[in-house]
């Protein structure tokens, strides 16, 4: 069972089944509740329209052995004042409802065959008051059953009060047949019965066709997706259905989302290629010289294997930190000084001054990544520059900027977005030792990203560039540095 409701078709199908069964059986119950009540009503003015014949009679002093209690074969029955039975038709053998259960008349007390009341009071058991020769206009209405010639059936009753001249108040019951109420109920349920579950195999039919048909789409993807996992081709995409609707939408998603892996793997790819090119050269560099020191002692280049060991020492950390940015890695939410931390990362520095703004200037962040980002702008700009760097930091409204210029010749329009990608040289540094690796300002701009800031290159006032590192001010410590 589990197994097959695991089918979105299957859960829908059966979904829309129950809530069209539960509003068949609401609606059927309704009707069949309707139909009984228009029906018993029905009975009920038959029974008082034949009461009220009888009544009619008796109020323009027919006697009891010429009364119509024989029409139709429905149970009639006359009783007085003290709940004698007077009157009643020659076939009745049995009833009940009425509250009188006899069916033969009891014998006239008066000449005539006639029952003599002598009481002179006026109001009858309803409570009216009537005059003589006149029906009473309230009518109790009863159900129960009644044996006519030895058939029996189920009645509903109608009392109906009239007052004689000579007679008092006599009641009159009438009774009217239910079977037609009670075939009609019958056939409306026994069609419910068997209609019902028709109707409800054609819905939960119809469901699943429909069902299978929306839903052809998704199955289209999820084959598609199956295929490019096993194939691992993520060049390929899923088919979008012309339909517009939420499965299309799905679709279009689904193939950005590819779109975003692929060009992630393939920023993996190659960022896996060139690492393993920029590793290769200082450990290749590094074994021939401990080769050839090991055959000859004499001619080690101590400081050239030692620069080697430096430079693949930063390499490893630079893509060990550019991991860490690539798993999601976030900051540390610490307070630091960004003016004090430009200080710092110029100390010791030739030609690097810095101008910052008085007081600290804080951000929120990683005092280690940050320290970094600034260091590896120095460097870029030393690298870069003729004669002088110079570090301004400042607060620009809600946001905190860190800017390095350098005198140098700057970098051209057409490689300002393309400087900040890995393993990415400009041709005038592409030697290894003014070049390095081509990770630091990748390093400085995703931290920069991770921090919520930009990292962006313009022109410098001197001619060199200038690079420039907003990142959204500390406003807590702002608060407190106040």
């Amino acid at each position: 069972m589990s197994r097959l409701l695991g089918s979105v078709r299957a859960r829908a199908t059966l979904a829309a089944t129950l809530v069209v069964a539960v509003a068949l059986v609401a609606a059927g119950t309704a009707v069949l509740l309707s139909l009984r009540s228009n029906l018993l009503g029905e009975a009920g003015t038959q029974a008082e329209r034949s009461a009220r014949e009888v009544a009619t009679e008796l109020a323009v002093g027919t006697p009891y052995a010429d009364l119509s209690l024989d029409v139709d074969d429905r149970p009639v029955q006359v009783v007085d004042d003290d709940g004698v039975l007077v009157a009643a038709g020659e076939d009745l053998e049995r009833i009940t409802g009425t509250g009188v259960d006899a069916v033969k008349p009891q014998p006239a007390a008066s000449p005539g065959g006639e029952h003599d009341d002598d009481a002179d009071d006026d109001d009858d058991d309803s409570g009216e008051s009537l005059e003589p020769g006149e029906i009473g206009g309230r009518i109790t209405v009863s159900d129960g059953t009644a044996t006519i010639d030895g058939d029996t059936e189920d009645y509903r009753f109608a009392a109906v009060p009239v007052k004689t001249e000579d007679r008092g108040t006599l009641t009159v019951y009438a009774g009217a047949p239910l079977s037609a109420e009670h075939g009609a109920v019958n056939t409306a349920l026994t069609v419910m019965l068997i209609g019902f579950p028709l109707l409800l195999a054609v819905v939960a039919w119809v469901t699943w066709l429909v069902t299978r048909r929306a839903l052809r789409p998704v199955e289209g993807i999820r084959r598609e997706m199956a295929a490019i996992t096993a194939s691992e081709d993520l060049a390929r995409r899923v088919p979008v259905p012309g339909t517009h609707d939420e499965v299309a939408r799905l679709a279009t998603t689904t193939n950005e989302t590819l779109a975003a892996l692929e060009s992630s793997v393939e920023r993996q790819r190659g960022f896996v290629a060139d690492a393993s090119h920029e590793l290769r050269s200082p450990i290749a560099s590094l074994r021939t010289q401990l080769e050839v020191a090991a055959a000859h002692p004499e001619l080690l280049d101590l400081d050239g294997a030692v620069a080697d060991t430096v430079r693949l020492q930063r390499l490893a950390a630079d893509l060990l930190l550019l991991a860490r940015l690539d798993a999601g890695e976030r900051p540390a939410e610490a307070r630091v000084d960004l003016a004090a931390l430009a200080r710092e990362a110029a100390e010791g520095r030739t030609g690097v001054s810095v101008r910052g703004a008085e007081g600290p200037v804080s951000v929120a962040g990683s005092r280690g990544q940050l320290g970094r980002v600034l260091a590896n702008l120095l460097d870029n700009a030393q690298r870069h520059a003729r004669s002088a760097v110079e570090v301004t930091v400042r607060r620009d409204g809600d946001a905190v900027v860190a800017a390095v210029a350098d005198d140098g010749d700057g970098v051209p329009a057409a490689d300002r977005g393309r400087i900040f990608e890995r393993f990415v040289r400009l041709d005038a540094a592409r030697s290894r030792d003014d070049g390095g690796a081509g990770l630091g300002l990748a390093i400085a701009r995703d931290v920069a990203v991770r921090h919520g800031g930009t990292l962006t290159v313009h022109d410098a006032p001197a001619g060199g560039a200038l690079f420039e590192l907003r990142l959204p001010g500390d406003r807590a410590g702002t608060a407190r540095d106040m």
